[in-house]
């Protein structure tokens, strides 16, 4: 039986802003405490105020809360980052049909928002974030994420290039005047010291000290390469072309891991990739560096990414050269990359898109490379961002081919849930723009715990060797960045 369920929390007039920060809070407790639920007929005034550069992450180091929503997303070099806090209204849902309540979800909240303040810079106006589980159904072990979370959130901060947007969602009583309101938040958000939002606190006596005491499960290599062996017999009589397996390792440190650190690494040793950590409110949080864009649609125009087949970088230049030729004229990472573009084509033709690619090229990352080929379409207004990404999830990139198929056997290969690894992550607006990345080369952080997913494609000639190899190299590359 699958169950859904949308957020009508009794609000309190205090806003239930920022708990933690006495300056804001005292900025946002002095409305009349009044106890009323938010309905789908609620009014929410989306408010966007131009504020001084600050740096999202830091924002979310001091106002995210430990039992309460965030996200965070952010592409360095692309000098783009949203951080999002706290819940005004939210779906959780377990459903099969999990995209199209998200989607219904989505449009009733946009309907109720009514936009104020600084509407026109880029970023500005009411986002929505959204994580997909993997798999609809969870039939391992309990996944600390439901199938589906779509969330509008109290507060957010977008910054891109030297611009910086604060973005309030606050539900307006019916006693209260719209004006009045809104007037009252400008106010008091100008009011607001953003100085100290500019860096994040690091304590350095802290960093990576785990490492040198972590006990670590036992990377089982045996199953791994006796995984790839079986499926590379299964490709050799035609019942699939292609699987992608994913391992975990589970770490333990001596004290609690630091979401914050552990991100700001991440930006520092993957500048290319998109940095992003959500979270489920009962203090599991997932993150990660993923080199996957899954969608991304700016004024109807759609990019998508095919994203397959890998190399390791050179340690000198000559030695980088040379693998990344050698990954160019591949016939087996080539026929892995060609499943992934040919799969991607063809899902948004059946959309009634017009798809168009550039040629292949590499992607090359700070210590892997990847074939990668862009896929651009235009998009029209009958279509919702939420069906391509319903349309598209999952790629073989994650997956396989027959994606059925293969995601049938990956159930039974997989000692673990995938929960949100390889799965769509990301944030619609009220415009129609959005982004969604795939959640790979991440973790999931408990407390004291961590839990690291990486992946590799199974396709005819793969060796076993060589693909452990590759997934522990990416599991590495996490496990420096873990604070």
């Amino acid at each position: 039986m699958t169950k859904s369920r949308i957020s009508m929390p009794v609000i309190f007039q205090t806003n239930d802003f920022i708990q933690n920060d006495r300056e804001v809070n005292s900025n946002f407790d002095n409305r009349e405490k009044t106890q009323f639920q938010i309905t789908d007929k609620t009014k929410i005034i989306s408010f966007s105020q131009k504020i001084p550069l600050v740096d999202p992450l830091a924002f979310l180091q001091k106002f995210s809360q430990h039992n309460s929503l965030h996200f965070y997303w952010e592409n360095p070099g692309k000098q783009e980052a949203i951080a999002a806090c706290g819940v005004t209204k939210k779906l959780t849902t377990e459903s099969g049909d999990r995209f199209t309540l998200a989607k219904d979800f989505t449009k009733i909240c946009l309907r109720q928002t009514i936009r104020q303040g600084d509407t026109n810079p880029i970023g500005s106006g009411p986002h929505l974030f959204c994580s997909f589980t993997f798999f609809t159904e969870c039939n391992k072990s309990y996944s600390p994420f439901p199938a589906a979370t779509v969330f509008l959130p109290r507060f957010q901060v977008v910054k891109k290039n030297k611009n910086c947007v604060f973005i309030v969602n606050l539900p307006v009583n019916n006693n209260e005047k719209i004006q009045t309101l809104t007037e009252e938040i400008r106010e008091k958000i100008s009011t607001f010291d953003w100085s100290n939002q500019e860096n994040i606190n690091i304590d350095t006596s802290l960093e990576n000290n785990f490492q040198k005491s972590h006990n670590s499960s036992r990377d089982n290599s045996d199953y791994l390469k006796a995984v790839v062996t079986s499926s590379l017999n299964s490709i050799a009589v035609d019942e699939f072309s292609k699987i992608v397996i994913a391992h975990t390792t589970d770490v333990h440190s001596p004290v609690p891991f630091r979401l914050i650190e552990s991100l700001n690494n991440l930006r520092q040793l993957h500048p290319d990739c998109y940095i992003f950590s959500t979270s489920n409110g009962k203090g599991q949080n997932f993150i990660g560096a993923s080199p996957e864009r899954l969608i991304s649609i700016q004024n109807k125009q759609l990019v998508t990414d095919a994203l397959a087949g890998s190399a390791p970088r050179g340690k000198t230049t000559a030695e980088d050269v040379q693998l990344a030729n050698l990954l160019l004229k591949s016939r087996k990472e080539k026929r892995e990359h060609k499943a992934v573009s040919d799969f991607l084509l063809n899902r948004l033709r059946q959309l009634d898109l017009k798809p168009q690619q550039l040629p292949l090229q590499l992607l090359q990352l700070s210590n892997i490379q990847h074939l990668w080929t862009p896929i651009y379409a235009h998009l029209p207004n009958n279509i919702d961002p939420l069906d391509i990404v319903d349309h598209l999830h999952p790629t073989p990139a994650v997956a396989g081919v027959p994606t059925e198929i293969a995601c049938e056997r990956i159930r039974c290969y997989e000692k673990f849930d995938r929960s949100l690894y390889a799965a769509p992550l990301g944030w619609v607006d009220h415009q129609g723009n959005c982004e969604f990345i795939v959640g790979i080369r991440s973790a999931l952080i408990d407390g004291d715990r961590a839990r690291l997913y990486a992946g590799a494609g199974i396709v005819s000639g793969s060796n076993p060797d060589k693909e452990f190899a590759e997934i522990q190299l990416k599991l590495q590359s996490l496990l420096k960045a873990l604070v």
